[in-house]
């Protein structure tokens, strides 16, 4: 496995002002967990290709350099990226384990100390029984016995149920929107599907932004 990823910005250019949004972006989320703590997050976005994976996968870098252990799940179980981000195998993955009714997944090893990968697995014909079921529940409660904090990667909110779904069973949800791309409407439709099933979101980052904008807002 490479020591660091292309993608990456947290590990290719740590000093750069992009991966400082990323830390920053960490920071934020420490401090909305202070009140009511933080310890499983969903991220997703209104619509494909907003930068969701690749947003995530810096997030759990920095969690992971900030000293606390971390496991990625992939849930996007129509479009899976994070095995592509971190160069391992798509499988085994999430649906083998719940598909095979094992609830402590074996997780993959990534190149940063403290981060763990859970890949996305086969792609299964109904992504969204397979999030809502009960055995999703309880593969969520063992990955939160292992690890300070897990992050899941699900599919756009609006294009289908499983993000709504899943983010049900989990802490919060973080909510991607990109820059000249997500359009207003969109962006406000995904927020209120999420509020209407009483899901708390913490906040928006936005990708595709100038540097000096700050690539990543909260």
């Amino acid at each position: 496995m490479p020591s660091t990823m292309p993608q990456l910005i947290t590990l290719t250019d740590p000093r750069s002002p992009l991966a400082e949004a990323y830390r920053t972006l960490r920071t934020n989320l420490m401090f909305s967990g202070l009140d009511k703590p933080l310890t499983t997050l969903l991220v997703t976005s209104a619509a494909p290709d907003e930068g969701k994976s690749l947003t995530l996968a810096n997030l759990a870098v920095t969690m992971a350099q900030g000293g606390r252990s971390t496991i990625l799940v992939d849930c996007d179980l129509r479009r899976p990226r994070q095995h592509e981000i971190f160069g391992v195998p798509a499988e085994p993955g999430l649906s083998n384990a719940i598909l095979e009714k094992v609830e402590a997944p074996a997780l993959v090893a990534t190149s940063v100390d403290g981060l763990s990968l859970l890949p996305a697995g086969g792609l299964p014909p109904s992504p969204a029984d397979l999030l809502g079921s009960r055995r999703m529940e309880a593969l969520i409660a063992n990955l939160k016995s292992r690890a300070d904090f897990v992050l899941f990667d699900a599919p756009p909110v609006i294009a289908v149920t499983d993000a709504a779904l899943l983010a049900s069973k989990l802490d919060a949800a973080l909510l991607v929107v990109s820059a000249g791309h997500t359009r207003r409407e969109h962006a406000q439709r995904a927020k209120d599907l999420l509020e209407k099933i009483h899901v708390r979101i913490v906040g928006a980052v936005l990708t595709n932004a100038a540097v000096d904008r700050g690539v990543n807002a909260y």
